[in-house]
């Protein structure tokens, strides 16, 4: 099979000669079969096998559970120290159910709806986000990605060059606080995740013009009841462990978790050649396999996170379980051939805050 040759530039040159137009339209014919091999190809992979799934979930279910309690314990004696050291891969596990939650959102885990919907429910418990409210709001940002003319919940607030520069100073202001690493990516995530997700908030920011929302019944709904299952899990362990030990257990796991899911959501759409079209231009698949990233962790990194950093596959096609992205990948010679992000790449990432769509890539402020 020959390699993939696309760019991440929705638009190839422009043709000075006879010649050159029948270059281009070559190039686009090639790329246009590229993305329809990949997608075929992904179809392959789709759906749950149930064996892997139990094994999978019981195994990651058991190992929280069991850092739970060693945390508790480490507390009960004194060493707090120990407590706030094994939240560092209880997060890690914590994010593997986070993925499994997100797979039944998707109902790529389990074969009935209903399995993967009660599983996904219970594992909202224990990431703290509210597995109706956040399933359809991901969803919507699945079909949309990358879709300047819709974006909206589920996603990252992007405004466009041009966009800023027509805001109030004021508004200005709040987009670049917004949009601050500190803000997005550090102390965010933790009142995200812990306090804002507690509330049913749907509406777009002051600075967005284009903004999508979804409605407030299904969300008080999804929110409200995921709140009346914490406080029952969380009350009941402090009220037999102590609520100092359940806050000193629960709250540094959640903002590390917290933390880690949304740096890893940010850079897979957040990087300087992503890809962003208004609606008449827009294409699904490069949407999927131009505007979502492949991040190349190390071994270790990619089981945490659930082989999510195979995430143009996950576009493509989410109803390929997480379990079976890295064997799509290592069945495919056109998706070996296309760009991986690094790690020391992705640090680049948080700089990247506005689309210049003269130039179809993500620029600074500094750019301005």
């Amino acid at each position: 099979m020959p390699k993939l040759n696309i760019t991440s530039r929705t638009h190839p040159p422009t043709p000075s000669n006879k010649d050159g137009v029948v270059a281009t339209q070559d190039v686009v014919a090639s790329q246009e079969n590229a993305l329809s091999r990949i997608a075929s190809h992904c179809q392959a992979f789709r759906g749950a096998d149930l064996s892997r799934s139990v094994g999978q979930l019981a195994l990651n279910l058991g190992l929280y559970v069991g850092l739970l309690a060693l945390m508790y314990g480490a507390f009960a004696i004194g060493a707090w120290w120990a407590t706030l050291l094994l939240s560092i891969p209880a997060a890690g596990i914590l994010v593997r159910l986070f993925i499994i939650q997100h797979d039944c959102g998707h109902g790529a885990y389990f074969k009935t709806k209903k399995a993967n919907h009660v599983v996904g429910w219970l594992m909202s418990v224990l990431t703290f986000t509210p597995f109706g409210f956040w399933r359809d709001a991901h969803n919507r940002h699945h079909a949309n990605s990358g879709n300047l003319t819709r974006r909206g919940m589920g996603g990252v607030d992007l405004l466009t060059v041009e966009e800023f520069r027509a805001l109030s100073p004021f508004k200005k202001a709040l987009y670049k606080f917004y949009r601050h690493p500190l803000t997005l990516l550090v102390f965010g995530p933790p009142l995200y995740f812990l306090i804002m997700q507690r509330l049913p908030l749907s509406g777009p920011a002051p600075y967005t013009e284009v903004y999508h929302e979804m409605k407030g019944k299904q969300i008080w709904r999804s929110v409200m009841l995921l709140n009346v299952a914490l406080l029952a899990l969380y009350g009941t362990l402090a009220f037999f462990l102590g609520a100092i030990a359940t806050l000193v257990v629960v709250v540094p796991l959640i903002s590390i978790a917290g933390i880690a899911g949304t740096w890893l959501f940010y850079v897979q759409h957040q990087y300087e050649d992503a890809y962003w079209m208004h609606q008449g231009d827009w294409n699904y698949n490069k949407a999927a396999l131009l505007g979502s990233s492949h991040y190349d962790l190390p071994p270790i990194l990619q089981w945490f996170t659930g082989n999510i950093g195979l995430h143009h596959i996950h576009h493509l096609c989410s109803l390929i379980p997480n379990y079976r992205l890295q064997e799509c990948y290592e069945a495919s010679n056109d998706l070996r051939s296309l760009p991986k992000l690094s790690i020391r790449e992705s640090f680049k990432a948080p700089s990247m805050t506005l689309w210049d769509e003269t130039q179809q890539r993500m620029v600074g402020f500094k750019a301005l």
